[in-house]
Order: structure tokens, then sequence, then C-alpha cells
């Protein structure tokens, strides 16, 4: 029986990379996580086991070190621009180049009345993160974030919906929405204000989250998603993953008591998860 490679890929995963830009009044910090993948020509690697076309993982993860020590990292995005360049600029073989990188937030420590120049404190919780592929033919970049934990305790409904011999569902017009925002957005250029457009999609996302009368997770999901495109031409589509982290009311009858919808139990599973892509006409495909 004939057989053939049908797909491949192979690379360096968790990079950790922590940079310091040393001003002279004040220093920069970057803490980055990297995943690398190469795809190409890769046939005889796992047919004949000929190795003279595969850059070492190791090397992948050197680069990377390389490239950060050459001059300060930059807008994660720019970076991931530089490594594509660079791998696919001397690595024959290699087809496709795709750098994920994820970047932990840090703030300034406030001393004496304000944020001190080189001692830093964990940030929010959200993370930045990026993705940029790479052929010769040109280069596709997203952005995103992940890991943003947000509530609203009104304001937020869910009625309406079907119901069968299995519904044991309360309808309801005034409910706990929480979720944890993941959302991932593609650029339609290169020319971007990277670190702009993140704060503001960012700033966008959880100001709509905030005002928007909400119907379902769906019906909030995809008011996020429009308000994020109608103010940031840049961006062509974006993907937006919330589930919905259930908060139950709890029965206080036994207790002789009344909950006016402010006693809940917090579940993590199971839980509802709804996502989408919203993009405009000519925008890309996730």
């Amino acid at each position: 029986m004939a057989i053939k490679l049908s797909t491949s890929n192979y690379g360096k995963s968790r990079v950790r990379l922590v940079r310091i830009t040393r001003g002279s009044e004040q220093h920069h910090l970057k803490d980055v996580s990297l995943d690398i993948q190469f795809e190409g020509d890769f046939e005889e690697v796992h047919a004949l086991g000929d190795n003279r076309k595969v850059l070492p993982t190791d090397t992948m993860k050197n680069t990377v070190y390389a490239l950060a020590g050459q001059r300060p990292v930059g807008e994660i995005e720019e970076f991931g621009l530089r490594l594509t360049d660079h791998f696919l600029a001397n690595n024959p073989p290699v087809r496709n180049v795709r750098v994920t990188l994820t970047e932990r937030q840090w703030a300034r420590i406030p001393a004496e009345g304000q944020p001190h120049p080189w001692a830093f404190v964990g940030g929010r919780p959200d993370k930045r993160t990026a993705m940029v592929s790479a052929t010769r033919a040109g280069h596709s970049i997203q952005a995103g974030i992940e890991d943003l934990l947000v509530l609203k305790s009104h304001e937020s409904a869910f009625e309406g919906y079907i119901r069968d011999s299995y519904t044991t569902l309360q309808e309801t017009r005034d409910r706990i929405f929480a979720t944890v925002v993941k959302a991932n957005w593609s650029y339609g250029r290169q020319d971007v204000a990277f670190g702009r457009c993140w704060e503001g999609a960012r700033g966008v996302l959880l100001q709509t989250f905030a005002v928007h009368r909400s119907e379902s997770v769906q019906h909030t999901l995809y008011a996020m998603a429009g308000a994020v495109l109608d103010a940031f031409g840049e961006i062509d589509a974006i993907r937006l993953s919330m589930p919905n982290k259930h908060h139950l009311p709890v029965d206080l009858s036994p207790f002789g008591m009344d909950n006016n919808n402010e006693v809940f139990v917090a579940t993590d599973e199971p839980y509802g998860l709804i996502e989408a892509v919203v993009r405009r006409d000519s925008g890309f495909q996730f």
C-alpha cells in the first residue's frame, strides 16, 4: 500500500522571554510566551529520517532570544513579524511560519506618589495575544485577549426559548451574567498602531458588555463584536468565545427566608459555551 505524508508541522512551544529595556529614567518590561510552528517540505524527514531540511527547535528558541537582544521587542505583533521574516529568509524548505505570542501584563508599583521606574507588580489577569502567520506571498496578523473575566448583576435576561419535556430552566428578566471573554481579531494591513488598537478594542469590549441590555449571551456577544468593528476600521473580523459562568440563586426557603435575587452559588461545570465570528463583508475567514 502506497502512503504519503499529508500534512505536518513542527516547532517550539512555551518559549518564555522576559526583556528589560533600560532607559535612563525608566525601565520597560515585556513578559512574553511564544509558540513557533513550521510547515513545509518535510517529506524526507518523516519518511527517510533525513534531517538535512530540519532547523532544530532549540535553534528556534535561541532565535527568539537573539532577536530580542538585537533591539527591544516592541509590540508583540511587530516581534512576531520579525521572527517570521527571519525564519522564512533563512529556511528555504519552510512554506509557512506561524508565531503565537501571549503577553503577561505588568504594572508599575506606586511609590512616593508616582509609578516606580523599575519596580513592577503583576497587573491585570487578562492576557494580550497575537498570532503572525507568514508565507513568501505575505503575512496575516491576528491579535486578541484572553482570560478577561467580567460580570454584570443587572440588565441581563433569558426568556422565550424552546421548552420541551426536559426543560427545567426558569425564564428570567434579571440574572447575573458572568463570562471569561476570549477574543481574536484580524488586521487587514500591517501599518497599524497595534498597542493603541489592542487597548482600544479591550475598552470597547468592556464598555459594550457593561451597557448592553442583554437578552442572551449571543445577543451581547454580537453587540460587542459589532462595536469593535465600528470603532476600528483596521480590524476585518473578530471571533469571540464566551462561556456562560453560571450563578444560580440559592433556595433559602428551608430557612424561612426569601431570596430577593441576592444570594447565588457560582458553578464551574457544566457551562454553556457561546462562540461566533463577526466580520465585514470582505473580512478575514478564521
